[in-house]
């Protein structure tokens, strides 16, 4: 029955416990990932009595905490991402103050390798030029070499960063699963956990620094966390354990998988944002990348350098010799490969290569091969034989053995060309600065046509000889040889159009007579004073080679460095907005569950008012009581 004293005591114990909750809050003001308590109360079931219902006082319903899903999810996503792109940018950062310094950048060291060419064009006999010329090829190798060591260093770094996250993430994951379960049992024995959601939250936060996360609070009050794009890390009480997996064609290299009692699956694909992500991103769009892309480049100067060193003659009257030597294509097995075949590649086509990765699968009884990089097909021709290689992308491939359906092999074309890129020239002599063939005008010719320095196109073709281009009249001309043989049948003359035989060319221009002639002959040790062929090597340089003839070494490397600088800056952007972003967000859930001073001294002053007034209730009762003893006494 509704009584003074029973209503007095009521609200003594609810203000009590309130001024408990304000008392607690104030205390954990500059607690991180605290949530402001706040006291639930509600009227007492009232008494029925002859005149009506009458309140039997107050009743703490519960003690929630000031939470909002949508703002924590706001702020998880956006700690996500910019963890993601600040290890992106840092990690491309790296890369970008390796290639772009302006004094010994890449493009810097490249530009005084051709300085040096152009200088020893200017005195083709002179010993200093061609010493200086070696040295600025040497310093050219030793920095390839030395970015090729560093972008390796970064990578090793990089997979133990992986390994890193991998076990803070699983730390992580049953530390929650661990919440969850305590969380439910207090739920179900009606406590409210209202720390342990705190702990839980603050936990799932920091996940958030390591990979992208999304929750789903299930109906007992344990949340299910997943990561990346969809993949369940913690169900209930239970959490997943992530491992690293050595990568199927390169160990060194770590993919991610979960372990289950099934078995473990790979789900790197499924990993994005975070640091976690942010490394991943890191090798595929960076480190892998610049690698390659460094491999190119070296391919690019040995094949060109070396083309046109054997194009010429050096000091001593020899044919030149290869200037450079660089690390071969790569072909690695899967691991998961059951069959016996055995797979090799050397490069065919220098103008087809690209600084892309392969990979060469055997399906439904056929090769197939596919850019890894872009997840395009590449057609192949020929029969994958010794005799008739597969072709394409620039490569030619050998296959061999006993496939099994679904072998595969991963073909890396420059990967591991910077890393064996090295200078073979010890002696300056040795710069084939002259060309093979020299030519000249006939001394009788009566036309205005002129001839070009000889070019040797195809060094294994050239044929040591004099041959003479004959103009038959002013509108056709042939060639032969010493030997009175026909080259090249009778053909109509176009000024300024290249006439090749016998693995040279040469362009005849103006206006010649008939009768009029010229030679190609081969050069003597007396004609190695001469610049044709450094002059060669300089627009060998400059030409569009590579990439499908649409890109040259320069440009190759200037795109490099470029490339690196655009992902850094753009990761640097990303970087800085979504830290703005993530800042908004957490200043949004700070003004929901954070701690307000200067309410909770407002509510305090009304919680500590409340209890007062209890307490005077209470007195009254007694008061009342003891007159009404004293009445019934005295009567």
């Amino acid at each position: 029955m509704a009584d003074i004293l029973s209503t007095g005591v009521s609200g003594l114990l609810a203000f009590q416990q309130a001024l408990d909750v304000t008392s607690n809050n104030i205390a954990n003001a500059a607690t991180p990932g605290y949530s402001v308590e706040n006291i639930e109360l509600t009227p007492a079931p009232g008494q029925d009595t002859a005149g009506g219902y009458v309140g039997s006082g107050v009743e703490v319903e519960g003690i929630t905490r000031s939470y909002n899903e949508l703002l924590a999810a706001q702020v998880r996503s956006s700690e996500s991402s910019y963890s993601s792109y600040n290890t992106l940018a840092t990690q491309a950062g790296q890369i970008d103050d390796m290639l772009s310094d302006s004094n010994t950048g890449l493009t810097a060291t490249l530009t005084n390798f051709i300085d040096a060419l152009q200088t020893l064009s200017t005195s083709p006999s002179s010993t200093a030029s061609r010493q200086a010329l070696l040295s600025q090829a040497q310093a050219l190798v030793q920095q390839i070499n030395s970015y090729s060591s560093q972008i390796s260093t970064y990578g090793s770094q990089l997979e133990q960063q992986i390994g890193s996250d991998v076990t803070e993430v699983n730390s992580l994951a049953s530390n929650i699963a661990t919440l969850n379960t305590q969380i439910a049992g207090d739920l179900a024995g009606g406590q409210t956990p209202n720390e342990l959601e705190d702990q839980r939250d603050n936990l799932i936060n920091e996940l958030s620094q390591y990979v992208t996360v999304n929750t789903s609070t299930e109906s007992d009050g344990s949340m299910d966390v997943y990561i990346g794009s969809g993949q369940a890390l913690v169900t209930g009480g239970t959490a997943q354990q992530l491992t690293t997996i050595p990568n199927q064609y390169n160990p060194s290299e770590y993919d991610i998988g979960v372990t289950s009692a099934g078995g473990t699956t790979d789900v790197t694909s499924e990993i994005s944002g975070g640091d976690l992500g942010g490394l991943l991103a890191a090798r595929t769009q960076v480190l892998d990348p610049a690698q390659n892309a460094l491999g190119l480049i070296s391919v690019g100067l040995a094949s060109i350098m070396n083309q046109q060193q054997a194009s010429g003659m050096d000091l001593t009257g020899s044919q030149g010799q290869a200037m450079f030597s660089v690390g071969p294509v790569q072909v690695e097995p899967s691991s998961n490969n059951t069959g016996s075949a055995t797979v090799s590649a050397s490069i065919s086509d220098l103008s087809s290569l690209t600084a892309d990765d392969y990979e060469l699968s055997y399906q439904g009884g056929a090769w197939q091969l596919e850019d890894v990089t872009s997840g395009q097909s590449v057609p192949l021709t020929g029969s994958g034989t010794a005799a008739s290689p597969f072709q394409a992308a620039g490569l030619s491939i050998i296959v061999s053995g006993n496939p099994a359906s679904g072998d595969s092999y991963l073909i890396q074309p420059t990967e591991a060309a910077p890393a064996g890129l090295a200078l073979l020239l010890t002696n300056p002599n040795q710069i084939a600065a002259a060309s093979l063939a020299q030519t000249a005008a006939s001394s009788t010719n009566t036309g205005s046509g002129t001839i070009s320095a000889a070019s040797i196109t195809d060094p294994a073709d050239w044929q040591p000889d004099t041959y003479t281009i004959s103009f038959t009249s002013a509108t056709q001309y042939q060639v032969t040889n010493s030997e009175g043989d026909v080259v090249v049948p009778p053909t109509t003359y176009t000024s300024g159009q290249p006439i090749s035989f016998d693995g040279a060319q040469v362009t005849v221009s103006g206006a010649p007579a008939a009768g009029d002639s010229f030679t190609v002959a081969s050069s003597t040790s007396a004609d190695s004073g001469d610049n044709s062929n450094v002059l060669a090597m300089i627009s060998a340089l400059s030409a569009n080679t590579l990439a499908g003839g649409t890109t040259s070494l320069t440009s190759a490397a200037n795109d490099l460095v470029t490339q690196v600088g655009v992902t850094t800056q753009q990761a640097q952007s990303n970087a800085t907005a979504q830290q703005s972003v993530n800042q908004d967000a957490t200043t949004a859930l700070s003004n929901v569950s954070g701690v307000n001073l200067d309410a909770e001294a407002a509510q305090m002053l009304q919680y500590q008012q409340a209890y007062q007034a209890m307490a005077q209730v209470i007195t009254a009762s007694g008061q009342m009581f003891t007159s009404l003893m004293t009445a019934i006494t005295d009567g």
